[in-house]
C-alpha cells in the first residue's frame, strides 16, 4: 500500500499526490539501458500509476521531485 510518507514509489502503484517523479533505479537492481532523458522525469496525476520505463518494459522505482 502506498503512503503520503512513502519516499519511494514502485511500478504499479498509485500515484497518491499530484507531480513530477524522477526515475530512481530499477526494481531488479540492474543499471542498464539507461532510460532516455524523456523518461527519468515524468508527470503524473493522483489516481495514476506508476509505468515502467517504457523503452525497456522494466519496472522502477520513482522519487517525488522536491
Amino acid at each position: 500500500m502506498t503512503t503520503i510518507n512513502a519516499v519511494r514509489y514502485k511500478t504499479g502503484e498509485t500515484c497518491v499526490i499530484t507531480g513530477h517523479y524522477l526515475f530512481d533505479k530499477y526494481v531488479d537492481g540492474s543499471t542498464t539501458p539507461s532510460p532516455t532523458a524523456e523518461e527519468k522525469r515524468i508527470p503524473l496525476s493522483r489516481n495514476e500509476t506508476f509505468p515502467p520505463i517504457r523503452s525497456t518494459e522494466k519496472a522502477c522505482f520513482w522519487k517525488r521531485e522536491q
